[in-house]
């Protein structure tokens, strides 16, 4: 079964809880993924828009990605 890039993202965030956008790219890099920093911030607005995660600055350069907690404004469309 081949899964989008964007349900990969999501389920690494999710086993995480919370992580930053740099360990990020690197667990999906261990993989052996091609993608990009570029492909990686595209994917977070859009899973951020879907209320799916949060994602904050933290630091400089840095990205916070969470889990969103918010179960009742959670949409119920499958991507």
């Amino acid at each position: 079964m081949v899964l989008t890039l964007k349900n990969i993202i999501y389920e690494k965030i999710n086993n995480m809880k919370y992580t930053t956008d740099k360990e990020l790219l690197k667990v999906i890099l261990k993989e052996k993924i091609d993608v990009s920093q570029k492909d990686i911030n595209k994917i977070l607005i859009q899973l951020e828009i879907m209320n799916l995660i949060s994602v904050r600055w933290d630091g400089k350069d840095k990205k916070r990605i969470e889990i969103s907690n918010k179960e009742h404004e959670k949409p119920n469309a499958m991507w």
